[in-house]
C-alpha cells in the first residue's frame, strides 16, 4: 500500500516573499490532492517526479523543475525514491511567471543559487544579501525555457492503456503492431493517435520513458549494463547512444555530475 502524505500548508501561515523546503520521497509515496495560496516550483534533484495537475500528468527528470501557479490543485504518486526541493513564491511575485503549470528548464545560475541556499539550510531569506539572491532567482525563472511536458500522456481510449502498461514496465519491447491488436485497433490508427495526442512517434515516446527511468537507476549506482537491461536494451552501447542523444552526455558522465 502506498504511503500517503499531505503537504503541510499550515506550516507557514503566510509567505513573505519566498521560502524553501527540501523533501525526500520514498518509493510508492502518494501526495493527496492539495493546493497552495503561493506559487510553487518543484526542483527535482534525484529520481523522477510524477505529478498530476487536473487532467495533465507531468513526468519530470532530475535537473528539471515543475512550476505550479498559486491555487492550482495537484497530487503525485512516485514509484521510486526521489528527492526534490520546493521554492515557494508569494502570489505578488508570480505576476510575470507562467500562468499555467509547466516544466521549466532552469539554468546554471539558478542551480548555483538554489544549491547555496539549501547548503546553508535557508528557509526564509531575511538578510539584504539573501533577499537580493532571491530576486535574481525569480528573474531566472522568468527567463527559463518553458516545456508543457517532458513525457506527454493521453486519455485516448486506444492509447491510454498502452502508455499505462509501458510506464509500469519500461523494458517491455512489444512492437506497436502487437499493442494495436491488444487494444482492438490497427497499427496505423495507433501510430496516428501517437502523433496527434503526444506530438511524437511511439518509438520516441518510449525512448523518453526509458531515459526517465534510467536516471534513478544510475543514481543508485547500478552499472550501465544493468541499467540498459532494466530499461529494455539488449546492449549497453544502444542504451548509451539513446542517453547521449537525449541528454547530451553519457550515462557515466551524468552520474559523476549528478
Amino acid at each position: 500500500m502506498a504511503e500517503q502524505r499531505i503537504f503541510p500548508s499550515d506550516e507557514v501561515s503566510s509567505v513573505r516573499n519566498l521560502f524553501f523546503r527540501c523533501e525526500e520521497v520514498n518509493a510508492d509515496t502518494e501526495y493527496l490532492p492539495h493546493s497552495h495560496p503561493w506559487g510553487q516550483l518543484i526542483y527535482i534533484r534525484t529520481g523522477v517526479l510524477a505529478l498530476n495537475v487536473g487532467d495533465q500528468r507531468f513526468l519530470a527528470p532530475s535537473k528539471f523543475a515543475v512550476w505550479l501557479p498559486a491555487g492550482v490543485e495537484h497530487s503525485s504518486y512516485n514509484r521510486k525514491l526521489s528527492q526534490f526541493r520546493t521554492i515557494n513564491i508569494s502570489a505578488r511575485l508570480c505576476a510575470d511567471l507562467p500562468a499555467e503549470s509547466c516544466l521549466l528548464n532552469v539554468g546554471p545560475l539558478f542551480n548555483a543559487i538554489v544549491d547555496n541556499c539549501f547548503e546553508r539550510d535557508l528557509i526564509f531569506p531575511e538578510t539584504r544579501e539573501d533577499l537580493r539572491l532571491c530576486r535574481v532567482l525569480v528573474d531566472q525563472l522568468k527567463q527559463a525555457p518553458v516545456h508543457q511536458t517532458y513525457l506527454p500522456s493521453s486519455q485516448d481510449k486506444f492509447l491510454a492503456p498502452v502508455l499505462r502498461m509501458l510506464e509500469s514496465c519500461p523494458s517491455d519491447n512489444t512492437p506497436l503492431s502487437v499493442w494495436a491488436q491488444r487494444v482492438y485497433t490497427t497499427e496505423r490508427t495507433l501510430s496516428r493517435r501517437c502523433q496527434i495526442e503526444l506530438g511524437m512517434s511511439f518509438s520516441e515516446w518510449r525512448q523518453r520513458l526509458r531515459f526517465l527511468h534510467s536516471l534513478p537507476l544510475l543514481e543508485q549506482g547500478k552499472t550501465v549494463q544493468e541499467v540498459a537491461l532494466e530499461v529494455g536494451y539488449s546492449s549497453s552501447s544502444a542504451f548509451i547512444v539513446m542517453f547521449q542523444q537525449i541528454s547530451g552526455t553519457t550515462p557515466e558522465r551524468y552520474r559523476k555530475v549528478g
